[in-house]
């Protein structure tokens, strides 16, 4: 799915045009991604490396602007709602990606979704601890993080801190101010959330 996931950030951002370009580039014998088809993971690192290329900009960026993309762009408002029912402020939300895998799963259990970890470090410091099945993924965690954030009418400040040895990326999430902005409207339970 994360082939699709770029396939149509590129063209709803960037135009069908662009798009081409990347898979022609990248050398791809067909112009679009089957959405429960497993690609070679390869295949998803040369067509983000051409994207990136094609864009002017760094993978991480890319990446950061796909998660973005993923939780902002009216295409996908059900990523925004499933991530919605984590909670009705910023910190329940934080707390309940601890558990996103497996609620995802129940959702769709072909979907592989990083494993989340996110610890209370200090007053309004957390880190979220990333596992995901391509490296980089944490960047794409950055661009939900801050598209959520907004969402919530929360004030951030995110960092992606780098990797463990282990291959798990670190995320810095700095809470500045939990009501910064009236967040956007959202249907929980039947009643309004703020």
């Amino acid at each position: 799915m994360i082939n699709r996931a770029i396939q149509c950030f590129v063209t709803d951002t960037y135009g069908v045009q662009t798009w081409q370009r990347v898979t022609d580039s990248a050398g791809l014998e067909f112009a679009n991604f089957e959405p429960m088809l497993n690609y070679r993971d390869q295949l998803t690192l040369d067509v983000l490396g051409q994207a990136a290329r094609e864009l002017k900009k760094p993978v991480e960026t890319f990446f950061e602007d796909l998660g973005t993309y993923l939780v902002s762009h009216p295409n996908l408002e059900a990523i925004r709602r499933l991530l919605r029912f984590g909670g009705e402020n910023f910190v329940e939300f934080l707390f309940s990606l601890n558990d996103l895998e497996g609620r995802a799963k129940l959702a769709l259990p072909d979907l592989e979704v990083p494993s989340l970890k996110v610890e209370n470090l200090k007053d309004g410091t957390f880190r979220m601890t990333c596992m995901g099945t391509m490296p980089g993924v944490g960047y794409a965690m950055v661009g939900v993080m801050r598209a959520m954030a907004d969402d919530y009418g929360a004030l951030v400040f995110l960092e992606h801190a780098g990797w463990k040895d282990s291959g798990e990326e670190i995320i810095t999430i700095n809470l500045l101010e939990a009501t910064y902005s009236e967040g956007r409207q959202f249907e929980l339970a039947g009643r309004a959330v703020g």
